[in-house]
């Protein structure tokens, strides 16, 4: 069965051209079009797409509304944000609204089928690069923890450890790499990880080691600045 899709954008030429792209692999088809995030919610309890492709900035209902009572609403939709720019807030209330991805509109029509792909296999796509940048912009402006740090607690030492360096932006080989692990045991590591703190995927594993304090933008900066060494 191809991967269904619900594109979401005001801007009728940028729903023509994914269109093109998506409709253009056989295991992708676009299912539905929104102009708004109301219309948004009206369609994906309609038509249960597997992946919504969503804005951020519309009017009626933004996107980062829109995300966060899809999450809510315990469909199996998964939504891959898009936006203008890297550094943007209103990205981030989209992940911690429980968005699977984010993804600039300029990305490359591979990249956007790849990221497609791997959201609706139940992976998240957020590239380290953005992710710290646009974490730690965020938390420069307002740093002080905001989730209570207790509901960590459900974490074992190592499990911690995984975290803070999953909050880094490392992908599982490079954490496998740099705490002397296997992938496979990192891969169970991160999955226990979600399980424990019910979470949907790394990417809300990310937003909720910032929130609880367990990690700081100064120290993520200092880590990833030692993984490229």
């Amino acid at each position: 069965m191809p991967i269904t899709v619900l594109l979401v954008d005001d801007q009728e030429l940028m729903r023509m051209g994914l269109t093109m792209v998506l409709d253009a692999h056989d295991d992708i088809t676009v299912v539905g079009e929104a102009g708004d995030g109301a219309a948004a919610l009206v369609a994906v309890r309609k038509l249960q797409p597997d992946v919504v492709l969503m804005d951020v900035r519309m009017p009626v209902v933004d996107g980062v509304s829109a995300t966060g009572q899809i999450v809510e609403s315990g469909v199996s939709s998964r939504v891959l944000v898009m936006t203008t720019f890297d550094l943007d807030e209103h990205a981030l209330g989209a992940l911690r609204a429980g968005a699977s991805g984010f993804l600039l509109k300029d990305t490359p029509p591979e990249d956007l089928v790849s990221a497609i792909r791997s959201v609706a296999a139940g992976d998240a796509v957020v590239s380290p690069r953005v992710t710290r940048r646009l974490l730690e912009w965020f938390l420069d402006k307002d740093p002080a923890p905001s989730r209570d740090p207790e509901i960590l607690d459900a974490l074992t030492e190592r499990e911690r450890e995984v975290l803070q360096v999953v909050a880094a932006g490392l992908s599982n080989s490079e954490i496998a790499e740099r705490l002397f692990l296997s992938e496979s045991t990192i891969k169970s590591h991160v999955g226990r990880i979600l399980t424990k703190l019910n979470l949907r995927d790394r990417v809300q594993a990310v937003v909720l080691a910032y929130e609880t304090g367990l990690v700081s933008p100064g120290a993520t900066r200092k880590r990833a600045a030692e993984a490229t060494r």
